[in-house]
């Protein structure tokens, strides 16, 4: 098996450490977002979310396991997705899992509608840090984009994001996909409030991966690199991340830090790739952009040797993995 040993963490034949999860625990969501790629599970099964009554949750006890194994192999960073992962009541137990393993790095994607009841267990329960998605301060924009049906959507996802600062969770990110003719003249605001709570602006530029409409792509595609460009010089300080997006982190004299995350549909990103995904449906997940080399591991769970049979289906994803765009 094309597997490589270095101390504590290992290695895949390409030479690129495994260091983080990436774990979907849930697949429902209770907004359907139009850009939505759902984790990159199913790539043609893109911009339909599960609600509900349709979607797999991991069982809690698959977790443990999988965050068990993980760690014995030098894994120590996490990062907890869905769907939604605060649809899940059992949420804080998930997150406290991770704290108990001793993971050094605890973390969360999420919409932010049901954060503001939540932040404070969240961080009692081990999170570090969260990422929140807001894709338009404007009420009827955000409906537009997420399909909520209701006009309080970015009432709740702001007071999410403030009682996240609240209980200590730091930094806290705000996620937008800039998008033509719907949010790409909100930039100004969306700094100017980014730095009014002391949040991380991310601009994120619309993908399009396989199975994308085309359609809506071409329409509401912008080309973030002269935003970027135009954002530079009215920066205070730039540096780069070290991680594997390895991006710029734009600082200005008001504190705020802006990122553009600009498509990751390239060698470099592949290079940096540190990473291996667990999806809802208790899977291996070695590569964001395939759905044809997932490592069922589900299939284990409850047998006399489940750990020996996890650490054989992790290991046989690593050997899976390779650079997508080489």
């Amino acid at each position: 098996m094309d597997v490589v040993f270095c101390m504590v963490l290992i290695y895949d034949r390409f030479g690129r450490p495994i260091k983080n999860l990436r774990i979907s625990v849930t697949e429902a969501c209770n907004l359907n977002c139009i850009y939505c790629h759902k984790e990159g599970s199913y790539l043609y099964a893109l911009y339909r979310c599960y609600r509900s009554e349709r979607a797999v949750n991991l069982p809690i006890e698959a977790i443990r396991k999988v965050a068990r194994v993980a760690k014995e192999f030098g894994i120590d960073s996490v990062k907890i997705t869905g769907g939604e992962p605060l649809i899940r009541p059992d949420i804080a137990e998930v997150v406290h899992i991770f704290k108990e393993l001793g993971y050094r790095d605890i973390s969360m994607v999420s919409n932010g509608l049901l954060l503001e009841d939540k932040a404070e267990m969240l961080k009692d329960a081990g999170l570090n840090r969260i990422n929140v998605s807001l894709p338009s301060l404007d009420p009827k924009r955000f409906s537009f984009v997420t399909r909520y049906p209701n006009k309080d959507g970015v009432r709740r996802v702001l007071n999410g994001i403030r009682s996240a600062i609240d209980a200590g969770l730091k930094p806290v990110k705000i996620n937008t996909v800039i998008l033509r003719g719907i949010n790409d003249d909100e930039i100004p605001s969306l700094m100017e409030i980014a730095a009014s709570l002391g949040t991380t602006l991310q601009l994120i530029e619309l993908q399009s991966p396989q199975g994308f409409d085309e359609e809506f792509f071409k329409k509401h595609y912008v080309p973030l690199k002269p935003i970027e460009e135009v954002l530079e010089k009215k920066a205070s300080k730039i540096y780069i991340r070290s991680d594997l997006h390895g991006r710029k982190v734009l600082v200005f004299d008001n504190g705020l830090k802006v990122e553009i995350v600009r498509p990751m549909y390239n060698p470099d990103f592949c290079k940096r790739c540190t990473r291996i995904r667990v999806t809802a449906k208790g899977e291996w997940k070695p590569c964001l952009l395939r759905e044809d080399n997932h490592v069922d591991f589900s299939k284990y769970l409850g047998e006399p040797d489940e750990y020996e049979k996890l650490k054989e289906t992790l290991l046989k994803a690593i050997a899976r993995r390779e650079p997508f765009f080489q």
